[in-house]
């Protein structure tokens, strides 16, 4: 699926009425799982591929997202998540190129303690990112 498709699909199930927090918690819980579920025999290259560039594709529409002039977001917070999907791309571009799937677990602890902070965090609430150096699952990043 191409980026404009998914940020369409993305824009089309906000519009029907879910509510867009629990859509990117579910997005990053999905992309988390597909990680995890990789397996480790170094066998399944396919499959670690798709994996980290499924997970890229949903990185690189919360970077559109956030660019945009209509996300509501604060600025800060907005340059918080900004670093944390760079971090990610970086991240993502090394394990590609050098395969391993022990580099999937930063990924798939930001996705879930993201989502985490997602379902979490009343809309009321502003919320905040912390993503200074390299973030672990004992971080607290809420988007």
């Amino acid at each position: 699926m191409s980026q404009v498709k998914s940020s369409q699909a993305y824009q089309s199930s906000q519009k029907l009425g879910a509510n867009p927090r629990q859509t990117e918690a579910r997005a990053l819980l999905e992309a988390a799982r597909r990680l995890s579920e990789v397996p480790v025999d170094g066998e399944s290259l396919d499959e670690y591929r798709a994996s980290l560039r499924l997970n890229w594709r949903l990185w690189t529409i919360i970077q559109s997202d956030i660019a945009s002039e209509e996300n509501p977001l604060p600025s800060e917070i907005k340059a918080n998540i900004m670093s944390l999907s760079i971090f990610i791309d970086k991240h993502t571009v090394g394990a590609l190129a050098e395969p391993d799937t022990r580099k999937l677990g930063v990924l798939i602890d930001i996705n879930r303690n993201i989502a985490s902070g997602l379902m979490t965090t009343p809309d009321s609430e502003p919320a905040v990112i912390a993503p200074s150096g390299t973030p672990s699952a004992s971080e607290n990043i809420v988007a």
